[in-house]
């Protein structure tokens, strides 16, 4: 039997039976990870080790409200996590309801009770009380994974929802980190309306486990996302990119753009160039340069954007909602220092049309994943490893892209992809070329988990594909290892 560790092979365990005729996942009691199997007219059931509990734990921590976002404390290795709930009530809601409720339905059988008897039935098995729409109970929570122990939280009120957070070291702060938390008020989802946003600024106390507010800013709209940038806060409030720094009472606007065309998801940074996502129209490339936020880079393809990743100072990755990740790259030879266009028009203030900025990406990967893609990160796997993109999906799948170094290499993999095309089709009849082209042509991209495809095959067909790529069927299974080491 195997099972997967750390190390990129798998754990052999010797069985001391004869093989099995038929062997399935079993789990009960007294063996929760098991195997029954069938040996003749013999039932026989197996209890696997836990080979995984002394490289890997996990701890589960239950939470207030559904998880929304988290990130790691710039200098303590704490978890800072926006828990956030629609249609449910704050804690002090709740208590006020049912001391009416009890109060209401209370006769006199019940007075004779003790009074410090505790009727209250808990939430996670009985459910909660129902809150009407556009209700929403948040939560800001400091929690420390080594310990397993929750060092503060804070509860929102006044009904707002807590969407987006980030450290930012100001200027003039001495290094001091602060976290900024981005709240709506009043937020009803459809038709989506809402009575504003705020930014709260919070200072970590007590080596990072507590949080003092500093100060609250009220923006004009939805502050869906936020980013620190070179000293101060790139925010980004419905289709408006916006500056900000450190304020006494509260945070300094300092310059905007108002040119994104409908609703910002995210942003990043890379040096002095900021990366803009768009709702529906894609990634826009700014720069802030003479204390203005500049545009001077988009794309043609208009993409429904939930999440990207820079790759590089030119080179941008990203995935839509529709399940298709794809890499953008700026040309050599894009100015985003020049202040007019070639008809002489200063386009910093006169471009303000859909994808109107004077240069355009080009998009050099595209590639159906078949899911959508909820997050991505460039990273190594393992130390002093080659950096991969790892992305998850909403269905709960983790995967990588590696990429290929040598032309060699490339045309390997190409060739065995389109083989195995021929001689092993998919079970429906679906093309599997078609699939991984569904919303735009492949590019550049090789089917990993398709050349995989490859070691399942009877050896018969093996060896016809290996004869058709000049090596042995043995060779082809190491190429396939050696790349699969790359990534684990």
């Amino acid at each position: 039997f195997c099972a997967k560790t750390k190390k990129p092979f798998s754990h052999m365990t010797p069985v001391g039976q004869d093989s099995f005729e038929y062997a399935s996942n079993f789990a009960s009691e007294p063996c929760p990870e098991g195997l029954v199997t069938i040996q003749g007219n013999k039932v026989r059931i197996l209890a696997l080790e836990r080979i995984g509990d002394s490289v890997f734990s996990q701890n589960t921590v239950r939470l207030k409200c559904t998880p929304r976002k988290f990130i790691k404390h710039p200098t303590h290795n704490y978890l800072i996590i926006l828990e956030t709930d629609h249609r449910t009530h704050t804690n002090q809601d709740k208590e006020e309801i049912k001391a009416e409720l009890k109060a209401n339905t209370r006769d006199e059988e019940d007075m004779d009770r003790d009074d410090d008897e505790d009727d209250d039935l808990p939430e996670r098995e009985y459910g909660t009380i129902k809150a009407p729409e556009g209700t929403w109970a948040s939560y800001i929570r400091i929690y420390d994974p080594h310990d397993n122990v929750t060092h503060d939280m804070i509860e929102l009120e006044d009904n707002q929802a807590s969407i987006s957070l980030c450290t930012c070291v100001f200027h003039d702060t001495r290094g001091e980190p602060y976290l900024i938390v981005g709240t709506v008020k009043d937020l009803r989802p459809n038709p989506k309306s809402a009575k504003g946003g705020a930014l709260l600024t919070f200072r970590f106390t007590d080596d990072g486990t507590k949080l003092e507010l500093v100060h609250k800013t009220v923006v004009g709209g939805i502050p869906h996302a936020l980013c620190p940038f070179q000293g101060r806060l790139i925010c980004g409030i419905d289709n408006i990119v916006r500056l900000y720094d450190l304020g006494r009472r509260k945070l300094l606007r300092k310059c905007e753009n108002k040119n994104i065309p409908n609703s910002i998801v995210s942003i990043q940074k890379h040096a002095n160039r900021i990366y803009v996502a768009d709702i529906t129209e894609s990634i826009h490339y700014l720069k802030f340069s003479k204390d203005q936020l500049v545009m001077f880079a988009d794309n043609w393809t208009p993409r429904w954007i939930t999440c990207m990743c820079p790759l590089d100072f030119r080179t941008m990755a990203g995935a839509d909602k529709f399940g298709n990740i794809f890499v953008t790259r700026l040309a050599e030879g894009v100015n985003d220092d020049m202040d007019l266009d070639a008809g002489g028009k200063n386009w910093m203030w006169d471009r303000n049309a859909p994808n109107s900025a004077p240069q355009k990406a080009e998009e050099i990967v595209q590639y159906h994943v078949g899911d959508m893609v909820t997050s991505m990160n460039k990273t190594e796997l393992t130390p002093g490893g080659q950096e991969v993109l790892v992305y998850t999906t909403i269905m709960g799948s983790i995967g990588a892209l590696v990429p290929v170094q040598s032309r060699d290499d490339a045309d390997f993999f190409q060739l065995l992809e389109m083989h195995l095309r021929q001689e092993n089709p998919p079970l429906c009849g679906r093309d599997h070329l078609a699939y991984r082209s569904k919303y735009f042509p492949v590019k550049d991209v090789i089917d990993g988990d398709f050349c995989e495809l490859f070691t399942t095959l009877p050896y018969v067909k093996q060896r016809d594909i290996a004869e058709q790529l000049d090596r042995q069927p043995e060779d082809v299974c190491k190429r396939l290892e050696d790349m699969r080491n790359k990534v684990m």
